[in-house]
């Protein structure tokens, strides 16, 4: 449970600390940041050699050593070995390069990106909003979708479980842990209709609905648990995440008091309480 402590605490203080958007990623001065590289986002797992080959090379790009970084890039043929190859011939080849790749997550979010770099707003926007069409189940949707809306919290919000998981939640989880989102969903909406009575499960999938360009599809199942189970902690406690999440802090401040008044002592009132102290200023 200390990854959900952490996730929970971590959202708090992002609301004071947004993530880099789009907007921020364009200049007024497109030639005068076509000398400056981009940032690279790409999702590296394993632990074979093409891993850590790929590993040494983002770190050594985001040192600024795009030679190096370009040698151990090209060592390799996968999608994010090929998007960072492109990016270390910054700027002269990138976008040619990146065109030329099969449409992925990661090729068009950085396609997104580098445009965004060169001050291509419009056509970095729509680059960027067509992650989510061609690979709605990757991290890389999360991140297209933080740069599009940097006013919310980056990320997605986690469903947070009462007690231990089991079945679909717990898979459920594990999918929202490893960046996939349509995954999670589903197992969520599998965990309700198992339990149509569960407060936890109904929670669950709510949570899992949320999408930044549509908050509303979350909103509109977990607001009206508040009336059928106006006594349950983790229905105001997901509710005053969800507000925090879209940059509604007063909002959530009250849902977050009504569930640390429910039980202060319990995970929940012990975690809604050490959000509020970081919305007031305090410390956890």
């Amino acid at each position: 449970m200390d990854r959900v402590r952490l996730t929970v605490a971590a959202a708090a203080a992002a609301v004071a600390a947004l993530t880099v958007g789009i907007v921020a990623l364009t200049s007024d001065d497109p030639a005068a940041r076509a000398g400056e590289p981009p940032p690279l986002s790409l999702v590296l797992v394993g632990s074979g050699q093409t891993a850590r080959d790929l590993r040494s090379a983002s770190n050594l790009y985001e040192r600024g050593r795009l030679a190096e970084a370009r040698a151990l890039f090209d060592r390799h043929r996968s999608p994010e070995a090929r998007v960072g190859s492109a990016y270390s011939r910054w700027p002269e080849e990138t976008i040619a390069r990146l065109e030329e790749l099969p449409a992925s997550g990661v090729s068009v979010l950085h396609l997104g990106i580098a445009y965004a770099a060169l001050g291509r707003e419009a056509d970095a926007r729509n680059e960027l909003g067509r992650v989510s069409r061609v690979a709605p189940d990757t991290p890389y949707a999360i991140r297209a979708d933080d740069l599009l809306h940097p006013r919310m919290v980056p990320g997605l919000p986690f469903f947070v479980p009462q007690r231990p998981p089991r079945g679909a939640l717990r898979a459920g989880l594990e999918y929202q842990r490893l960046g996939r989102p349509v995954s999670a969903r589903r197992a969520f909406d599998e965990a309700a209709r198992r339990a149509p009575n569960d407060p936890e499960a109904l929670v669950a999938a709510a949570v899992g609905r949320f999408e930044k360009e549509r908050p509303a599809a979350a909103f509109s199942r977990l607001g009206p648990l508040t009336r059928r189970f106006p006594r349950s902690q983790t229905v105001r406690f997901h509710l005053g995440l969800l507000l925090l999440w879209i940059g509604a802090a007063d909002e959530a401040k009250t849902q977050l008091e009504r569930a640390v008044a429910l039980d202060r002592d319990s995970r929940f009132g012990r975690d809604a309480k050490r959000i509020l102290d970081r919305l007031e200023g305090g410390t956890s």
